[in-house]
């Protein structure tokens, strides 16, 4: 276990177990963090188990939310963070795939047992630093194995998200999962359904960005999750393409190779740049043409862009996420026109929102293909030739010039802006005067009488 893993989080919640064993209980670290500390990795939260009910933790912390009593469960806050409490519990009862319908109080060694993963059952005493362990933990830890605690149809029975989250670790961690795990997975994909679409979405993400997103995307297949999930990804199997552009294979392996080279920050990869990989070629499933010339994908980025909007929907995406995603798709293509593009074109181009991941995805969409890189250096090399300026260059007209020039507010005015701001980027236009003088000689003089 490395000291530099040690951090202000860690001497807070540490502080939190002191307190609540000074008050006479038993209280450990339990689950992810203690895996992580195993792995001499940084815990990104801290998870603490106790003998103390709910309302005894009430009273020995000034700031308590009561985000789950009945299941035992309390958030201490501390130094402006958040630490979840729960009290030591076995369940049963697990009706809908989901959730107990009934919670007991219960010792520790009976709590890690309800746990998922043997890998997440872990019990740590932060002060001596003393791994817990009931349910073989740390060996599998060291084989890099996931494997349930207890029988595996058991557990998924109990909560059917637990087998996206085999996956997720499996993925995230560069774990295997357990033959007997696997297997149970498999047999058991298709109730998977009975899980909300939030629940699903959360998971499918952090397969994506949290490291290991092609491996997860090769797990969610073989497993038979993924044609429940996201039976459109599903599809891209087998979807052959071209070897010219893609000596890579299928539109399958086209899409796992870019997953593979996601670029991730602080540990994560771009949601939306990840979502936009997975999907950019959605359409060609549906698309794919083949003639005495060879196989074409026409429309697909436009199909792409229908399907991936059904995908966000169903999965409850925001909106602001869906229209970024959705703009990856659609635009994904144009790349191969940016060296003919007008130079107002171009700027309009290099500056739509989001640009930064529109060049991300296209470098990665190169790099999983055929490999050559001459748009994308393209477009670097005309972003340092533009400044800023020039990419956005402030309005020499606006609506109130218009009205005051003498025309009348309607749907001509944003033509007139329009043609206003393609000639200043086109370079025709250098001023006010100039812009007046274009839209009176394209829209007259509006009601000023001459």
């Amino acid at each position: 276990m490395k000291e530099d893993i040690v951090s202000a989080d860690f001497e807070a919640a540490a502080d939190i177990v002191r307190r609540l064993k000074d008050a006479g209980w038993e209280a450990y670290f339990v689950g992810g963090c203690v895996r992580d500390f195993i792995r001499g990795e940084k815990p990104g939260d801290y998870d603490i188990a106790t003998s103390a009910r709910p309302g005894d933790v009430r009273k020995i912390f000034s700031r308590t939310i009561p985000v789950g009593e009945s299941f035992g469960i309390m958030l201490v806050v501390e130094h402006d963070r958040t630490y979840e409490v729960a009290t030591f519990r076995t369940e049963e009862g697990y009706d809908d795939g989901r959730r107990p319908s009934h919670v007991a109080f219960a010792t520790a060694k009976e709590d890690v047992q309800r746990r998922d993963f043997t890998i997440n059952g872990l019990l740590m005493n932060p002060q001596t630093r003393e791994i817990i362990d009931y349910v073989n933990g740390s060996r599998d830890i060291e084989r890099h194995l996931i494997s349930t605690i207890g029988a595996p149809e058991r557990r998924f029975a109990e909560d059917r998200l637990r087998m996206l989250r085999a996956i997720r670790f499996a993925a995230n961690l560069d774990f295997d999962i357990d033959s007997e795990t696997l297997a149970a997975i498999s047999k058991n994909a298709e109730a998977i359904k009975c899980i909300s679409a939030e629940r699903i979405c959360a998971e499918l993400t952090a397969i994506l960005v949290g490291g290991g997103a092609r491996r997860g995307m090769e797990l969610l297949s073989d497993s038979g999750l993924l044609k429940e999930v996201l039976p459109e990804i599903q599809a891209l199997r087998g979807v052959s393409q071209p070897p010219v552009f893609h000596p890579e294979g299928d539109v399958w392996e086209h899409t796992l190779r870019m997953l593979s080279l996601l670029p991730r920050v602080g540990g994560k990869a771009d949601l939306r740049l990840a979502w936009g990989v997975l999907l950019h070629d959605v359409g060609k499933a549906l698309t794919r043409f083949e003639d005495e010339n060879g196989v074409h994908f026409y429309g697909h980025d436009e199909k792409g862009v229908q399907i991936a909007r059904a995908i966000l929907a169903r999965l409850r995406f925001s909106n602001q996420d869906m229209e970024t995603i959705e703009a990856l798709v659609r635009e994904h293509m144009m790349f191969m026109n940016v060296s003919r593009m007008r130079p107002a074109r171009l700027k309009r181009f290099l500056r739509m929102p989001d640009f930064d991941l529109h060049l991300e995805l296209h470098r990665l969409d190169c790099l999983g293909s055929h490999g050559m890189l001459d748009y994308y250096e393209f477009c670097l090399q005309k972003m340092e030739e533009y400044p800023e300026k020039e990419l956005r260059p402030a309005p020499l007209v606006t609506g109130k010039d218009l009205i005051e020039m003498g025309f009348i507010p309607g749907p001509a005015f944003k033509e007139m802006l329009l043609a206003v701001e393609e000639a200043q980027l086109a370079g025709e236009v250098a001023d006010a005067e100039g812009a007046r003088k274009l839209v009176r000689g394209s829209w007259g003089r509006g009601n000023v009488p001459n």
